[in-house]
């Protein structure tokens, strides 16, 4: 079986620009959600097949666990005479992690070890929900206050907007990129995990 352990998935970001709605610009909370999947056997070996054969699908095949992210703005714009200032910006952040659960009871030592598994699983995708978090604290950071004194309709704000959110956005993909290349190469903290969680 070829299966490459490797997570997260980001879709998209869907900023809604344009949104003049008066919001607080500090105040803002993540949602986070699990999902589970099922996963047959009652061993350790019985189990990862499965989660070869059922895990999450992306690109380069089937994963053990993946982490997604909608992210969507309330953003105010506001004219002041022929300036534009950008006065507010709130996120809207839903993470969501999808994770393996067996399907069966497992026998008292498999369970004790895949808890160890799952668990280390759980903590490799948390890091990857608090890279989306400080995403968003950095387009909120580079967003508020944005101000141009001769922008009528707010349009070379919005555009100093999107100029900003490239490089964030690019770095953001090139952090998730390296940390997974990290732990999941020999040696790395998931490559351990399932190692020891295989091994008798």
């Amino acid at each position: 079986m070829r299966f490459i352990p490797r997570s997260t998935v980001f879709t998209g970001f869907l900023f809604a620009l344009g949104m003049a709605w008066p919001v607080s610009a500090q105040e803002w909370q993540p949602t986070e959600k699990i999902e589970h999947y099922k996963v047959n056997g009652t061993s350790p070996m019985a189990l990862y097949q499965s989660i070869g054969e059922r895990g999450p699908k992306l690109s380069l095949g089937r994963v053990i666990a993946h982490t997604t992210f909608k992210l969507t703005w309330q953003r105010d714009y506001q004219q002041q005479g022929a300036a534009c200032v950008l006065a507010t910006a709130k996120p809207k952040l839903i993470i969501t992690y999808t994770l393996p659960k067996p399907a069966q009871k497992l026998p008292a030592d498999v369970a004790a070890k895949w808890e160890t598994f799952y668990n280390g699983i759980v903590k490799h995708e948390k890091l990857h929900g608090q890279f989306m978090k400080d995403l968003t604290q950095q387009i909120q950071d580079v967003s508020i206050g944005l101000r141009d004194e001769n922008d009528p309709g707010c349009k070379k704000v919005r555009a100093a907007l999107q100029a900003q959110l490239k490089p964030i956005s690019d770095a953001h993909v090139a952090r998730h990129s390296e940390y997974d290349q990290v732990e999941m190469s020999p040696g790395g903290a998931v490559h351990q995990l399932i190692l020891t969680f295989l091994n008798p």
